[in-house]
């Protein structure tokens, strides 16, 4: 299993499509994958868990993967969440 904390960067007005984005890009992995944010965990891949944590522009929150295509995920999520900056 492998864990990463990201800091989730969004703009408010398109938090829901960010937050469709990363369910997407999660669910294109066979790996599990999930989200945890203030000791709440959230199946990564499931539209209502990840919204249930509540997440906003700002939040830090852990990314942990387990099978044969996390390090693959882990990587594409944290570019999504963490975009670099100019």
């Amino acid at each position: 299993m492998m864990k990463e904390n990201v800091i989730f960067r969004c703009k408010e007005d398109t938090l829901m499509k960010a937050i469709a984005m990363l369910i997407q890009i999660s669910s294109g992995y066979r790996a599990s994958i999930y989200i945890a944010k203030g000791g709440r965990r959230a199946n990564a891949k499931s539209l209502l868990g990840v919204l249930s944590l509540g997440i906003s522009d700002g939040d830090q929150l852990e990314i942990s993967v387990d099978g044969d295509d996390g390090e693959s995920a882990i990587h594409e999520l944290k570019g999504y969440m963490e975009p670099a900056r100019p």
